[in-house]
């Protein structure tokens, strides 16, 4: 993986954020992974890839964030960017429930790759709440310290941004509310779209919900299509 303290991260976050890196939980994290790669383990995404969704969508470009839980944990799949693969790789189930619903919603073509980067550079903020994971492991990483950066990112849109758009997909992320400031923004909730959910998140219309909300404000809307 590389050392992690050798992971760059985009400007406007590193100001934002500097002081959680100094914290010493933050340290932890960083020698929980060192140690990790001595011991030979396989650790996702990639070193450079820890810190994607900051540095393509730098925080004073965010309209909408989607909170997710952790990265995928098989080879080649996590890109840093939740709910996101690259393109050579299938497309997992709950991404395909989110295209299901893009196309019921927005008649939006279903695409037959998985790369979400197209909506973090429009302003789509993918978050997990956990950045890294061990091979074939789920959430093997959830305690490591990782959430209390992730719940000061939150914190921090909430604090410096205005009028966006946080989509909760699942109990997990909607547990995040309380990091909102719902005076400031708008929380669109729902089940998750992994299809262990059922079929609850069909039907939510988060999509051109998020649009219309963003046009309310005279903000540019999101092009979901990424064919």
């Amino acid at each position: 993986m590389g050392q992690i303290t050798n992971v760059q991260i985009e400007a406007s976050w590193k100001d934002a954020l500097e002081d959680e890196f100094q914290k010493p939980y933050f340290l932890e994290i960083k020698n929980f992974l060192v140690k990790a790669k001595r011991e030979g383990k396989t650790i996702y995404p990639p070193g450079p890839q820890i810190f994607n969704a900051f540095n393509t969508t730098p925080i004073q470009k965010i309209e909408a964030v989607i909170i997710g839980q952790d990265p995928y944990h098989g080879p080649g799949q996590a890109m840093g960017l939740s709910f996101s693969v690259p393109k050579n790789i299938a497309v997992p189930a709950s991404l395909k429930n989110i295209y299901k619903e893009l196309n019921r919603d927005l008649d939006v073509e279903i695409p037959k790759h998985g790369d979400l980067t197209k909506w973090a550079e429009q302003g789509v903020f993918l978050l997990n709440a956990i950045l890294t994971v061990e091979h074939r492991k789920a959430s093997s990483h959830k305690n490591i310290g990782w959430q209390t950066f992730t719940d000061a990112v939150i914190q921090t849109i909430s604090d410096r941004c205005e009028g966006v758009v946080f989509l909760l997909w699942g109990n997990f992320a909607k547990n995040k509310k309380g990091l909102i400031d719902e005076m400031k923004h708008y929380v669109l909730e729902a089940v998750h779209p992994s299809p262990l959910a059922g079929n609850g998140f069909q039907g939510c219309g988060h999509f051109s919900k998020t649009n219309e909300l963003l046009e309310k404000q005279g903000k540019k809307t999101i092009d979901w299509s990424l064919i």
